[in-house]
């Protein structure tokens, strides 16, 4: 379990350790196919192993490589040309996020002042440090401070940097406004009813308004689906906490899937990397040794030969599995590998583990870490295999590429169903927060300005 968890990188680094700690095992210059242990020639692919099926043509053909120079242009597993350090990656914080959309819109000295209250943002968005301190700080009335303010709420997330969860609140119904109508009941309760609304009284809400509980329970609805009463708990506020996810960049891949031979005639092939130029194996001289060795000496060789034989068996084991693996998901996720993330389907590691017969753990570490390379010479996470949400994100991707005029979230949600995609507004927002894509109002700005 803890080899199949293993990138081929990492495979590599724990086959030298224990190449290096064992005398009992050694690797052989003869290279031999994983599968069926037939020699193989000095470059390529097992002549055997790497054939179609007979009875199944179409199916995808996955083996085990031994070859080190899976990489572009024959470059080695132990490539010197391969750079020390990896396209580095930095993560954008909510402040940052904020600054760079409004910077065009500040001279240089209002740019400072922005700056100033965005650095006085916490968690969920607000500032907490009095406006009229930063006034005073910077020698400047009030006003100045307050127009700088405004126009960092109508930021992306919309209403960060308000002082409360009601001015935040009412920071986002003026910028909605502006782009479609909001429910003046709903406005209402926002101003004269914040703290009934936090503690759903809707009964004493409906008599402060004169208006129905239904009414109250409809502009509620509108207030629950359109508001965030927390800007910085979205998506660019989490970048701000340590455990935001950083976007990942690949370069060599532990899978390779191509067409057989290069002809997209043929049928996929699957190449499960083996990060090894030879093969491995308990060494024979080793076992002779032992015969001849004393008996205390013997029992010390003994832990060396049994570790040495549990750890080609456990590496063989590896083969076998993430072979039974890649087998499954490429032949289930085969629209997805050749036309793309729309064409995604639905799996999950536990329904994969139920068809294999083997435990959700098993497929979990299996799928964990690894990188794929597709045919078009991208390279993806495993994991993506099983991103119920990427063809969803793929096809709001494309719908907002193609409007004609920015699509709120609401109306981004409702196009989606009727695709057959059955999200939320939220949920709409959040996946557009992860494809890195502005809101409605700041496209249409973007669009205006450009």
């Amino acid at each position: 379990m803890t080899l199949l968890s293993l990138t081929a990188d990492e495979l590599r680094q724990q086959i030298d350790g224990e190449i290096a700690s064992n005398p009992a095992l050694e690797l052989t210059e003869e290279r031999r196919c994983p599968n069926c242990h037939r020699l193989l020639p000095a470059r390529g692919m097992c002549p055997v192993c790497s054939q179609p099926s007979p009875s199944a043509p179409d199916e995808p053909v996955v083996f085990v490589s031994p070859r080190e120079d899976f990489y572009s242009g024959g470059a080695s597993f132990e490539s010197e040309n391969q750079p020390e350090d990896d396209f580095s990656q930095t993560t954008e914080d909510l402040p940052t996020y904020v600054l760079r959309q409004i910077a065009p819109e500040l001279d240089i000295q209002d740019r400072r002042m922005a700056a100033y209250l965005l650095t006085h943002l916490d968690d969920d968005g607000f500032l907490t440090i009095p406006l009229i301190e930063v006034a005073r700080y910077f020698h400047v009335l009030p006003s100045k401070i307050e127009q700088i303010q405004k126009i960092i709420q109508r930021a992306d997330p919309l209403g960060v940097g308000s002082t409360s969860p009601q001015t935040a609140l009412l920071a986002q119904m003026e910028v909605l406004a502006e782009n479609g109508s909001v429910p003046e009941l709903a406005l209402q309760i926002v101003k004269e009813c914040m703290d009934l609304m936090v503690h759903r009284q809707v009964s004493e809400i409906a008599h402060h308004c004169d208006v129905t509980v239904r009414q109250v329970q409809q502009a509620m609805k509108f207030i629950g689906e359109n508001l965030n009463p927390y800007p910085g708990r979205s998506h660019w506020g989490d970048m701000r906490q340590p455990a935001a996810e950083a976007t990942q960049v690949y370069h060599r891949p532990d899978i390779i899937i191509n067409y057989l031979n290069d002809d997209p005639k043929n049928p996929l092939s699957v190449e499960i990397i083996m990060p090894l130029f030879g093969t491995l194996q308990v060494n024979p001289l080793f076992r002779q040794a032992m015969q001849q060795a004393s008996e205390e000496q013997r029992e010390n060789w003994k832990n060396d030969m049994e570790r040495a034989s549990l750890f080609v068996k456990c590496l063989q084991q590896r083969n076998h599995t993430m072979k039974r693996l890649m087998q499954k998901v490429v032949s289930v996720q085969k629209d997805y590998i050749l036309y793309g993330e729309k064409h995604l389907k639905p799996v999950t590691r536990a329904s994969l583990a139920v068809e294999l017969e083997v435990h959700e753990s098993t497929i979990s570490r299996a799928v964990a870490n690894k990188t794929v390379q597709l045919p078009n010479r991208k390279i993806v996470p495993l994991s993506s295999f099983f991103d119920r949400s990427l063809n969803v994100r793929s096809v709001l991707r494309e719908m907002i590429i193609n409007e004609a005029k920015p699509l709120s979230d609401t109306e981004l949600a409702e196009m989606l169903s009727e695709k057959g995609f059955d999200v939320a507004r939220r949920t709409v927002a959040k996946y557009r927060a992860m494809e890195g894509i502005l809101p409605a109002h700041l496209r249409h700005a973007v669009a205006m300005n450009a």
